[in-house]
Order: structure tokens, then sequence, then C-alpha cells
């Protein structure tokens, strides 16, 4: 039997006005799938590329928005044998459609909390969590002893990775774009921290380095960044970009690579670091881990009711947000 839910849609791309809270209705899960009943939604910056229709092919409209959440399984589909009615599950990607109050999902996607995790704590993490360890260990694994430059190093995903390689013995120099965050990324784990608005980035990563560059820049940026980035990386370096905060990258001519020392240059996603189930769950077992140690400490939090995702959304693209955001039902 259907039940009613509520959630926002979006039929057009623009700014957050094209979001709207409506009552849907919720069909039983189909075959193979969850049904949740959310207790906490992470936003992530996809969520605005979606909402614009940066990435191409742009979502098919009408459509949901929102690709990570935490909630209870209410009801199994069909073929469903590893989840029970009451576990609690967070998950990252898959349809969107975490901006509701339920929602159907792919049971492919869930992914059981140990205890005594919180809800918000998951929702503020796992997106973000999920990113940084598939960019430190499996994008470009980076060892003890190494130096790396991270760009918006007192975000949500900076924040975590900064804890996360430090307790593996990285040097990270981080970037922040406004002075009061400068203290946040050194607290974060910095061991330096750039303000690129006041001081030239490359010439400083090259001061703090003797002259040799970093090992890799994990730059989610972009057009601010992407060509200061590209210098200040050391001979067979590589850059990570893996957003466009600041607008897309300028076109890149791959003659260059060589004449700067030979760079590699990657555009991951996480879609396809975690669409084998396997590694999927190893991911997450290490992300587990890393909170439960402590090695990654619960993040600052903005929270926001679940209506006020309009809101959200501006407060993130104005880049007036420090650590994760995350929506409550």
């Amino acid at each position: 039997m259907a039940q009613t839910a509520s959630a926002f849609r979006i039929s057009g791309f623009g700014d957050p006005s094209v979001l709207h809270w409506q009552e849907v209705d919720l069909a039983p899960p189909a075959t193979g799938e969850v049904q949740l009943r959310h207790l906490a939604i992470g936003v992530n910056y996809i969520d605005i590329y979606h909402r614009t229709a940066v990435y191409a092919p742009p979502l098919p409209l009408p459509s949901g928005l929102g690709v990570e959440g935490v909630g209870i399984v209410t009801a199994l589909g069909e073929g469903v044998a590893n989840f029970a009615v009451g576990d609690r599950v967070a998950y990252v990607g898959g349809p969107p459609g975490a901006y509701a109050t339920a929602r159907n999902l792919p049971a492919a996607r869930a992914l059981k909390l140990p205890d005594g995790l919180a809800p918000e704590t998951v929702a503020a993490l796992i997106f973000k969590g999920l990113t940084v360890e598939y960019l430190i260990h499996r994008c470009v694994p980076v060892a003890p002893g190494e130096t790396v430059l991270w760009h918006a190093a007192a975000g949500g995903v900076g924040s975590i990775a900064a804890q996360w390689l430090r307790q593996k013995g990285v040097t990270v120099i981080g970037t922040v774009g406004s002075a009061d965050k400068v203290e946040i990324a050194g607290a974060n784990g910095c061991t330096h921290v750039i303000n690129y608005r006041e001081e030239d980035f490359p010439s400083r990563v090259r001061e703090l380095t003797g002259g040799t560059g970093v090992r890799a820049v994990f730059d989610a940026v972009g057009a601010d960044t992407f060509a200061g980035s590209l210098d200040c990386l050391r001979p067979r370096g590589t850059l990570v970009s893996f957003g466009e905060a600041s607008g897309p990258v300028p076109a890149l001519k791959v003659a260059e690579l060589g004449g700067k020392g030979s760079l590699f240059v990657t555009r991951p996603s996480i879609a396809h670091y975690t669409a084998d189930r396997g590694e999927y769950e190893a991911g997450a077992a290490r992300l587990f881990e890393a909170i439960g140690t402590g090695a990654i400490a619960v993040p600052t939090m903005t929270t926001f009711a679940l209506k006020d995702a309009p809101r959200a959304h501006a407060e993130l693209e104005a880049r007036r947000t420090t650590g994760s955001v995350v929506l409550l039902p």
C-alpha cells in the first residue's frame, strides 16, 4: 500500500528557488529495495551541481535531490536478505532523493551502521568521509612522510582529510579563502595554512617544501586554484581535481604537463570508487574505524530543518559554512 512522504522536487535547473517542498506518494519498496525513514541527511556540493545542471547529462526532470542520508529501515522489497526492519543504515549514491522524510533506496547502496554512531555524525561524515577515503587510499595512495596540498582545508571534506592524513603521518599544507578559517584549518591538522586570497600559494608551497613541490594536490575549488595547483607539484606529482566550487577549471593543454615535470591530472568521481559493493563496504569499514578510534573527530556541523534546504544551499554556495551541513527531518 502506498504511503506519503514530504520531499523536495525540482522541475527545472537554477538557483535554490527551484527546490519545491511537497507531499509525494511513496510506493512499497520494489524488488531489491529498502524503504527508509530518514533520521538525518547530508548536504554536499554535488547537490548544487545537480540543481544547477553543472554535470552533464543533467538529472532527468522532475527529480528528487540529495545522495546521502541516514535512516531506519521500515520495509523490505522482494529479494532483500541482508537487512531487517529496524536496522539503522547509511548510504551514499543511488538515485537522488535524500531530501525527503522517507524514501525507497536500492539495498546495494545501504550500509549497516555500527552501534554508537549518532545519525547526525554519520550524515555529516559518510559522503565526505568516503570521498576522503578513496582519494587518499585508492586514487592517490599517500604514504607517511609525504607532503600534500589540500585546498579548502576548513571545509567539510578538507576537515576530514587533514585529520586523517595527520594520523597517517602525512604533512598537510592547507589553503583557505578567509582569515577566520586559518585557525580552523590548523586545528584540523594542517601543518601549514595559506590564505590564498592574501598570499601567492604556489610560491608559498615552494618555500615550505624547499623548492621541491608536493606529492599531490587535492583541489575541489576549481577555477581559482587549478593553474596554481599545477605549479605546486613536484616532478611526476598528481593534481586531483574533484570539484569546482569557484567555477569550471580552465582548458588544459596536455603538453604543459610534460614541461611542468611529467605531471598527472585526474578527475575522479566517488561513483566509480564505490560502484563495486566490496570496495564500497571496505571503504565504509575503514571510515567507521577511523571515526571509532578518534582519527576523525565528530565534525563541526551546521544543521537546518529539512524544510530549510534552499537556505542551506544558499549558505553553502556563498561559502559561509564551516564543516558539514546536515538537514534534520
